[in-house]
């Protein structure tokens, strides 16, 4: 069944489509099962189509950019992951913008508004993973975020049409967007920047790559910060403080170089990563007070 339904994407689409792909090898924690069926668009058409494709199937679809903000289950996920990846990444300037497709990394954008002496998005230096996912994400770092410099996000329906999203409407906050509830695809986006000096940028931005290699585990595989930043305070901290700093279940770990990572240290699975976000809720709630949020997303199933 599945791969006569990958047939009929692959000819309605010109797409190619993995059958039973392994998601353990598209997200940057190395966890992961397999999805039904996954394929890569290479163009805003190519996704288009796949998604009317996929709404006249009846086929259930889960969008995933580069994985570095994700955790699959180690079930997989059942019906169709659409990932947004180094083909859907076309990059231009346009005066003071940026306009990129989803697809393109931050860290590539962060290079080329070095390159065009465009400043504004600095405090993005570092932060793994695409356009399209930060924008979902309002990714951020160093007192910046995407929302104040985005000024148009392209979305694709599930009907397979297109239009422009102004930021209004995006529902952006502290890691979080309205794009994590409503069912549209992120395609593109447009970043407001201002005339900088490049070497001015540029020494900028080794700043802030020192700075993260000090204090985060970039050695091992992670997906980056796993809970949010709760008022007032850090939840490395208030991990730290709360005795789970190396604390170890299976082959996951919390980081003896930042509590706010939890680190695959070997053949770790979701199930160990999700004990260990569960521990440290609970301890940190017991021993400090404090309700810890998740900034991990989390998608799939259980293995039956």
């Amino acid at each position: 069944m599945r791969n006569t339904v990958a047939e009929e994407l692959q000819r309605r689409c010109g797409v190619r489509v993995r059958v039973d792909e392994l998601l353990a090898r598209y997200t940057s924690f190395h966890i992961g099962g397999p999805a039904d069926l996954l394929c890569e668009p290479r163009s805003e058409g190519e996704l288009l189509c796949v998604l009317a494709a996929a709404r006249e199937l009846s086929l259930p679809v889960q969008v995933i950019g580069w994985g570095t903000n994700l955790l699959v289950r180690d079930g997989g996920v059942r019906g169709l992951v659409v990932r947004i990846g180094p083909e859907f990444a076309d990059v231009r300037v346009e005066g003071l913008c940026i306009a990129a497709q989803a697809g393109a990394r931050l860290q590539d954008l962060c290079n080329l508004a070095a390159e065009s002496s465009l400043s504004g998005l600095e405090f993005a230096v570092g932060i793994p993973g695409t356009l399209g996912g930060g924008l979902v994400m309002n990714a951020g770092a160093y007192e910046g975020c995407l929302a104040d410099v985005v000024i148009e996000v392209r979305a694709a329906t599930p009907e397979g049409t297109c239009r422009a999203v102004p930021p209004a409407e995006c529902g952006f906050g502290y890691r979080t967007s309205a794009f994590r509830q409503v069912g549209l695809v992120l395609t593109g986006g447009t970043l407001q920047l201002a005339d900088g000096d490049s070497r001015e940028i540029r020494a900028r931005h080794e700043g802030i790559r020192a700075r993260r290699r000090a204090a985060q585990p970039l050695n091992l595989p992670s997906a980056g910060s796993v809970f949010q930043r709760p008022p007032g305070d850090y939840a490395g901290r208030l991990i730290e403080a709360a005795g789970l700093k190396g604390m170890r279940i299976g082959g996951a770990a919390i980081s003896g170089k930042h509590a706010n990572f939890i680190v695959n240290v070997g053949n770790a699975t979701a199930l160990d990563v999700l004990a260990l976000v569960d521990l440290v809720r609970t301890r940190v709630r017991e021993t400090q007070g404090v309700r810890l949020e998740p900034e991990l997303i989390v998608i799939g199933e259980d293995p039956t």
